[in-house]
């Protein structure tokens, strides 16, 4: 019985303890705001969902890089001659199509990383916080303004131009090639050609000098054998000159 009353007792103070902290707040004025009727104060600087201006986006993809858990996918084509994809707000111009932009905002960690980067500020936090869903599929926002067909015509029409620009490259190519070529045997026939010619001028000149052999020995002799009779002569006479003078 005794334990009992005990008990009793502990329980009272306890619940005493408990409405005091109730009592005391029992005369303030209240703060409780009517959510969803009223709407709570966000401050200026806070992270909430994300939103694209796909006006302002080149697809540059630097802030999907930035990203710390890759919620962002971007997928862009390279635009054609002819192609006008305008210009952003600070007149930045476009070169790229952006066929795909995915945001997946289940996986969003609100840090921010991905809005410092851009270079048209086309990225940037909102304050709407109210997006709960009931399936995760219908978290991941899609903010791409071009319909799959217009993004299918895009990437086929790069494929197209890659392929024409692929057989122009390989035509010059094959051109060069061909006068490259021409050119070579434009310089071997040269070559064969001056070959030939300084052949001919050998050949000539040797002719010209066998030619010219025979006239030099028969112009050689006579003066070789008057030479000889001269020497002769004065043999004789330098025979004569000692009987001379014996005499």
């Amino acid at each position: 019985m005794r334990n009992y009353i005990l008990k009793f007792w502990q329980g009272l103070i306890t619940i005493f303890i408990g409405m005091r902290v109730t009592l005391r707040h029992l005369y303030v004025p209240a703060v409780t705001i009517q959510y969803p009727t009223v709407k709570p104060e966000l401050p200026e600087r806070e992270r909430n969902r994300l939103y694209v201006n796909m006006d302002d986006c080149i697809g540059c993809d630097q802030c999907a890089r930035a990203c710390p858990v890759n919620c962002i996918e971007i997928e862009t084509v390279k635009s054609v001659p002819g192609d006008d994809l305008g210009k952003t707000s600070n007149g930045k111009k476009k070169a790229l199509w952006v066929t795909k932009f995915d945001i997946d905002i289940a996986k969003c960690c609100y840090c921010q990383l991905c809005v410092f980067p851009c270079p048209t500020d086309c990225i940037y936090m909102t304050d709407v916080y109210e997006f709960s869903e009931f399936k995760r599929d219908n978290l991941v926002y899609d903010f791409v303004t071009l319909t799959p067909e217009e993004s299918e015509q895009k990437k086929k029409n790069f494929e197209e131009f890659q392929i024409k620009k692929e057989a122009e490259k390989a035509a010059a190519a094959k051109k060069k090639a061909e006068e490259a070529a021409a050119m070579k045997a434009q310089e071997a026939s040269t070559k064969k050609e001056e070959e030939v010619q300084a052949k001919k001028t050998d050949e000539t000149e040797s002719k010209k000098t066998s030619e010219d052999k025979p006239n030099v020995k028969s112009e050689d002799k006579p003066i070789e054998k008057s030479e000889k009779k001269s020497d002769d002569k004065n043999e004789g006479k330098a025979d004569d000159k000692p009987e001379m003078d014996k005499e």
